[in-house]
């Protein structure tokens, strides 16, 4: 009886402990989410892409990248080699840029991308929106990462000094030596000079043959640029962003059709027609204000210096002595010198502007704190 007591206690227990585990299955375990790569995205300075800036980067192999269109971040959080194909775009205005890019497991890496842009964006004379698009997939073509940002693609002309004026060689990209209109102030300048030759250094002459002739070219060229009408003409005004940094710039084409002209206006235009007889042009800024200058003679040390504002206003004589006082003014490191040549040799070559693209007017800074020349 005791048994059977314990055995019908033991039955109905039994019984409920079965229901239970009908009832409630065991819960499966929460899977573990898989990691994927994450990508960053940044254009041009805070989103906004100056054109000179935009051809230098595209002209450099990626690898050697200093500047940037676009550039892509990206995260490998996982435990594997990451290989992605990448083609970053602004649709409407460039090409598309490919790379194929490798992240080693838990490394972050940047990839600085330049597509080529397209004619029109070196004709554009105002700022505008844009976007810019990026692609990557893996190496067997399946989508992993899509996305666009914004952009403001600023006007041809707009130049970005920036802070104490770093990007102040960029002012070489104004310098277009081979434009058709430099051309022509050249073909008019040559019937002032003796014996209607603009001949550069001749390195078979002497040091001081070479001085004398330098003036005589750049006396030249003075008073071509007297006759074609060129005057001062203040404007510097630009939009966007970074507005105590930048500013508007005229090329030089766009100086001789307008014969209009700030201060580094004029010294960029100078510099065009001096570095096309293959003479060597340095643009000097001040507080404020720029001039141009040309080195004598080839081996020489010294500089022949114009104010450039003077063009159309006064003498040849009074704007080499107008240059020569004013630069007296300022201490050496209140002076910046930016020399063509060091500029080409850097990468930085002339805009691209096609027999369309008129570019805009503007004026420059100098060492201050804030960058607009007269």
């Amino acid at each position: 009886m005791v048994l059977a007591v314990v055995l019908a206690a033991l039955i109905p227990i039994g019984g409920a402990a079965l229901r239970a585990d009908k009832a409630q299955p065991p819960t499966p375990p929460v899977p573990v989410p898989e990691l994927q790569p994450i990508y960053v995205v940044n254009a041009g300075l805070d989103g906004e892409i100056f054109p000179a800036f935009a051809n230098y980067a595209s002209l450099q192999k990626p690898e050697q990248r200093r500047l940037a269109t676009v550039s892509v971040k990206i995260v490998n959080p996982t435990h594997d080699l990451l290989r992605h194909r990448v083609a970053v775009q602004i649709p409407g205005w460039s090409d598309q840029e490919i790379q194929m890019v490798e992240v080693a497991p838990g490394e972050t890496r940047s990839f600085l991308f330049a597509p080529t842009f397209l004619p029109r964006l070196f004709a554009n004379r105002e700022i505008v929106p844009a976007t810019a698009s990026v692609v990557a997939t893996d190496m067997a073509t399946h989508l992993v990462f899509t996305g666009t940002v914004p952009v403001r693609l600023r006007a041809a002309g707009d130049m970005y000094w920036g802070a104490n004026f770093k990007y102040a060689a960029f002012i070489a990209a104004w310098v277009t030596p081979h434009d058709s209109q430099v051309e022509q102030i050249l073909s008019r300048a040559k019937e002032y000079a003796p014996g209607r030759r603009l001949p550069g250094y001749e390195l078979d002459k002497n040091t001081a043959a070479q001085v004398h002739q330098t003036y005589v070219q750049v006396r030249a060229i003075y008073r071509a640029l007297q006759d074609a009408g060129i005057s001062y003409v203040k404007s510097s005004l630009t939009f966007g962003g970074h507005q105590e940094v930048s500013e508007r710039v005229r090329l030089p084409r766009e100086t001789l059709r307008r014969v209009s002209a700030n201060c580094i206006d004029g010294a960029v235009m100078y510099a065009s027609l001096f570095e096309n007889l293959g003479l060597d042009p340095v643009v000097v800024l001040v507080p404020g204000h720029a001039y141009v200058g040309v080195r004598e003679a080839e081996n020489s040390q010294d500089y022949l210096y114009i104010e450039t504002s003077l063009t159309g206003r006064a003498s040849f004589d009074t704007a080499v002595l107008a240059a020569g006082r004013g630069l007296r003014r300022y201490r050496p490191q209140q002076i910046i010198r930016i020399p063509i040549t060091l500029s080409r040799q850097d990468g930085i070559y002339p805009m691209p502007v096609s027999a369309q693209s008129p570019l805009v007017r503007t004026q420059s800074p100098v060492p201050s704190q804030s960058p607009a020349l007269d």
